[in-house]
């Protein structure tokens, strides 16, 4: 599994939680909401350090990550994080991994 976060995304992020270099972001599976993997769950995050990352990448200093017990939600999908223009929201894309 890969994690991409694009540069406004992590600006989003960075701006809206007030981050500073060397924060973490988790993104973890709640129960409820929706998304196009898995029904009746969605992602939520935090900003807790990993423990056991199955995936991360740095963007802007900021580590963004996913835990081992989260793996399951993505069922062989990659995590590609976009911040929307016109929306002026966080977007998930989950594409197939490689």
């Amino acid at each position: 599994m890969k994690i991409d976060v694009d540069s406004q995304a992590a600006q989003h992020f960075i701006q809206e939680m007030d981050l500073k270099p060397g924060s973490y972001v988790r993104f973890f599976t709640k129960y409820g909401g929706h998304s196009t993997i898995q029904t009746s769950y969605s992602l939520g995050i935090s900003f807790d350090e990993p423990s056991r990352a199955a995936a991360k990448t740095e963007v802007a200093g900021i580590t963004f990550y996913v835990e081992q017990t989260d793996l399951w939600y993505f069922d062989g999908h990659d995590l590609k994080v976009r911040f929307n223009e016109k929306s002026q929201e966080i977007e998930y894309e989950y594409p197939a991994s490689e």
